[in-house]
């Protein structure tokens, strides 16, 4: 008699109440987590400033091969 009343409470728990709570659950943490942090927000700034300086330091190399080496592109 005892699992006659059990097997709709767990039933009733696992279609209603646990999507309810999975959701809410990972709803919460997603709109914590989207919110970049500060030392990311640092780090990304960093990278940003050394892609820029990376990217500087190619365009130099290149002009001095393209007065160099004048066919260095077209080598494989």
């Amino acid at each position: 008699m005892t699992g006659f009343f059990l097997v709709p409470i767990i039933i009733t728990f696992m279609v209603i109440v646990l999507p309810i709570w999975i959701i809410a659950h990972y709803g919460t943490s997603w709109r914590v987590n989207r919110a970049i942090s500060s030392s990311d927000e640092k780090l990304l700034a960093e990278v940003w400033d050394m892609a820029g300086k990376m990217e500087d330091r190619i365009g130099t190399l290149e002009r001095i091969l393209d007065q160099e080496s004048p066919d260095w592109r077209t080598r494989t």
